[in-house]
């Protein structure tokens, strides 16, 4: 051996296939895959790894050639999976403005409510004066309400 290669490689090749296992919980399943697989095949589309495998015990496979994917695609996944806390701030994306706030993402695949009053410190007109679809700014949550819809605060989280 020490004729073919002095010592062990520190990297793997790039071109070496990889795998990386993330364990979640079983109730989280359903929630991951989406129906019909839909948020498999979107973190597929948007990351370019080459496979996902949820195992009916939690367990996720996720497989890709290209490092930079693969560790997208976990992040993404882990993102999902993670139980949203009260009192953190996230970044966030706007999904919909509407005329009494804006619906983002804060979360993989999570979003909430930025209630009008919650958008500034002081007071807002027009919602669309403040925020578009696309703008990113950091949210706290506020609250998980009894319909476990996550109400957000842009003004909590300066």
């Amino acid at each position: 051996m020490p004729a073919a290669i002095a010592a062990p490689r520190t990297e793997m090749s790039p071109f070496a296939p990889r795998i990386a296992t993330i364990q979640s919980s079983q109730e989280k399943i359903g929630e991951g895959s989406g129906p019909g697989g839909k948020m498999i095949r979107k973190i597929i589309e948007e990351t370019g790894v080459t496979s996902i495998d949820i195992g009916e015990d939690g367990k996720i496979l996720v497989a890709s050639p290209d490092k930079d994917a693969l560790e997208k695609a976990v992040n993404f996944i882990k993102g999902m999976t993670l139980e949203p806390e009260i009192g953190e701030v996230y970044d966030s994306v706007v999904k919909r403005v509407v005329n009494f706030g804006a619906f983002v993402e804060f979360l993989p695949g999570r979003e909430g409510l930025v209630h009008v009053s919650e958008l500034s410190k002081t007071y807002v007109k027009d919602v669309n004066e403040i925020v578009k679809v696309g703008d990113r700014f950091k949210v706290k949550l506020v609250e998980i309400d009894q319909m476990k819809r996550a109400n957000l605060s842009k003004k909590q989280a300066e």
